[in-house]
């Protein structure tokens, strides 16, 4: 087809694609027009003429009928607009998605759709470049609807929600707290609250120097702390991260492997001595009504533990696997921290055991994927991608979910020395 022949469209077809793109004010022109022609033919035209105008003005005034015409007018307005965009990116209008709802955001929107067999997620996926110029967007997200696959989101976003200023902590005044209900780790791309579950899930931080490790390892330790039924272990490489918990540690371990394996051999036993007390009482696992508290393990600096040589390397990774492998039923929460994400870090055999993974910035696509499992980052979910300048950004996997760009809460050093003296007051420590 030449240039010219797309550009000579039929005057009729224009006008009948125009009349059926705004059927609800065709629809009341046909209707005024017929009633027009009846009324003036059955009651005379000056009757009919007020009849009509009473009619109109009924119509107008009732607040159902015109809560309905406004409703159905920006209903067809949004429809218009939006199959022009997806005409625009290539989806032949007689297959493109129905949006049935939109709500704005902080950010942007986002849009309910409805999908035909032949729009899929994954053909509005392939297009997601297309969509977010089309609509003029920052970034463009399909949130399918697990439920039903003929039902998704798109979300809008026109500037990055999670860019800004730091997120100050919830927590940073409260009292004290309780672990099994969960704590404020950050916020999502749709700036809901992010609650991570400690209670049965294993922790995983990952990502390159500056990307927020720390912070996001601050907040689990802090939240631990400040629960006075809580027992806090921590294991600083670096011995700084730390030190204001150490006061409320039960035990604190610094750069020796050696000492580090000791300890989490007396861990180890630990571990059993719940074991027999649940098998004692015909429980599975420790839960708020055991009576046991949890007890969280914060491992700073997983590099240095497992990059050891020897024999002594070898002892504390076999001991580590164990615990993160057996303890979650036991009450027993592993947090552990690297800046350094790769498979001599993070051994295959103990990240697939942590339930709960987040990766901020990485220096690779692999250094994501040793944090987040392999694929993800092929999927879309690369923290490698992510912005220097968004400290504590970072994709969150929770267990059996998919990754989630969430941006971490954050605590400042005189923040985290205040919470820590406010933890050992709960803790009663010197007393």
């Amino acid at each position: 087809m030449t240039t010219a022949s797309r550009t000579r469209i039929d005057p009729m077809a224009r006008f009948v694609r125009l009349a059926w793109g705004r059927r609800l004010e065709t629809g009341l022109t046909l209707a005024a027009i017929a009633a027009r022609v009846t009324s003036f033919a059955l009651l005379g035209k000056g009757v009919a003429t007020l009849l009509l105008a009473v009619g109109a003005v009924a119509t107008v005034v009732h607040p159902t009928s015109r809560r309905w015409l406004v409703d159905h007018t920006r209903a067809e307005r949004l429809a218009r607009t939006h199959a022009k965009v997806f005409d625009a990116v290539g989806i032949d209008p007689s297959v493109a998605p129905v949006v049935v709802g939109r709500r704005a955001t902080p950010s942007g929107a986002v849009l309910d759709l409805h999908l035909s067999p032949r729009c899929t997620v994954a053909d509005l996926e392939a297009r997601i470049g297309p969509l977010a110029v089309a609509f003029g967007a920052a970034t463009v997200r399909i949130r399918p609807d697990r439920g039903a696959a003929g039902r998704a989101q798109l979300v809008l976003a026109y500037v990055d929600p999670l860019a800004g200023l730091p997120l100050a902590w919830p927590w940073t005044h409260v009292a004290s707290c309780d672990l099994w209900g969960g704590l404020p780790f950050g916020v999502d791309e749709d700036d809901q609250l992010v609650v991570l579950e400690l209670a049965g899930h294993h922790l995983l931080l990952g990502g390159e120097p500056g990307a927020g490790k720390s912070n996001a390892l601050s907040l689990v330790t802090a939240a631990a702390a400040l629960d006075p039924d809580v027992e806090l272990w921590c294991f600083d490489g670096k011995l700084v991260e730390l030190a204001a918990w150490r006061r409320c540690a039960r035990r604190f371990v610094g750069a020796d492997v050696e000492a580090a394996t000791s300890v989490l051999r007396e861990l180890q036993s630990e571990m059993e001595a719940r074991y027999a007390v649940l098998l004692e009482r015909g429980l599975r696992k420790v839960d708020r009504e055991t009576g046991l508290g949890l007890v969280v393990v914060v491992i700073d600096e997983l590099a240095l533990y497992t990059q050891a040589k020897g024999k002594s390397r070898d002892e504390l990774v076999e001991v580590l696997r164990d615990i993160v492998a057996r303890g979650r039923a036991a009450g027993i929460v592993v947090v552990a921290a690297t800046q350094k994400p790769a498979a001599d870090v993070v051994p295959t055999s103990i990240r697939d055991l942590f339930g709960c993974r987040m990766a901020l910035r990485c220096s690779t696509r692999d250094a994501s994927d040793t944090v987040l499992g392999a694929g993800w980052a092929a999927e879309g979910y690369a923290a490698s991608i992510i912005d220097p300048a968004t400290r504590g950004v970072g994709y969150l996997l929770a267990e059996g979910g998919v990754p989630e760009r969430v941006r971490c809460f954050a605590i400042d050093d005189q923040e985290l020395w205040t919470l820590a003296r406010r933890a050992e007051e709960l803790r009663e420590v010197g007393r």
